[in-house]
């Protein structure tokens, strides 16, 4: 017989299990006494790892404070590219409000990290390029103090001339300082909305 194989941007697999999603359990999961959780990212992005984190760390949070869990957080997961999300063993019949988000409208994500922060001024944040993005693009500044969401309406290159865009890797770019910036931004990463067909 033959082993099927399964093929995405990354390469060809032998087997190509799903991501295990269990964010909607951390609740239940801490009443049976589970104290540590672990996120897989052997093969993932450093940007996939920690919007991961980030994501369970707020679900622990208002685990503990009592409060119900806030389906926005299984968006925010949708977001990131994955092979497709499971719950595991974790629940033997899916309830209604979970069924749309098995299927998945996009293993690829909604957004795209373009780029790591790696300055800033009164004025500007410097950005290292990691993906093509431009002036008027919707982006989300992801960073351990919280998340920003913002549209740069200029940017200009290292010498202060304008651009029209980002061409990808290897550029250094600034855009203008939105309101509300963390004071630190170590660790932090920017990324792209991206808009249906991108």
């Amino acid at each position: 017989g033959f082993i099927p194989a399964y093929e995405d941007e990354h390469g060809t697999y032998i087997m190509n299990s799903k991501d295990l999603r269990a964010v909607q359990h951390v609740a239940e999961l801490a009443k049976m006494g589970v104290h540590s959780l672990k996120i897989e990212g052997r093969t993932k992005s450093t940007y996939y790892v920690a919007r991961t984190t980030q994501v369970y760390r707020r679900a622990i949070d208002e685990a503990v404070q009592g409060k119900p869990f806030d389906m926005n957080l299984m968006d925010e997961l949708e977001a990131l590219s994955n092979r497709g999300y499971t719950e595991g063993f974790l629940r033997r019949h899916m309830p209604r409000e979970y069924q749309t988000y098995e299927q998945g409208s996009s293993f690829l994500g909604t957004q795209q990290v373009v780029g790591t922060i790696t300055g800033k001024d009164d004025q500007w944040l410097t950005i290292d390029v990691k993906n093509k993005f431009a002036p008027g693009d919707q982006l989300e500044l992801i960073s351990p103090a919280g998340n920003i969401r913002f549209s740069a309406n200029v940017m200009e290159n290292r010498n202060g001339q304008a651009m029209d865009y980002a061409p990808g890797s290897g550029h250094i770019v600034r855009i203008p300082k939105p309101a509300n910036l963390p004071q630190t931004l170590e660790h932090s990463y920017l990324t792209r909305l991206l808009a249906t067909g991108d």
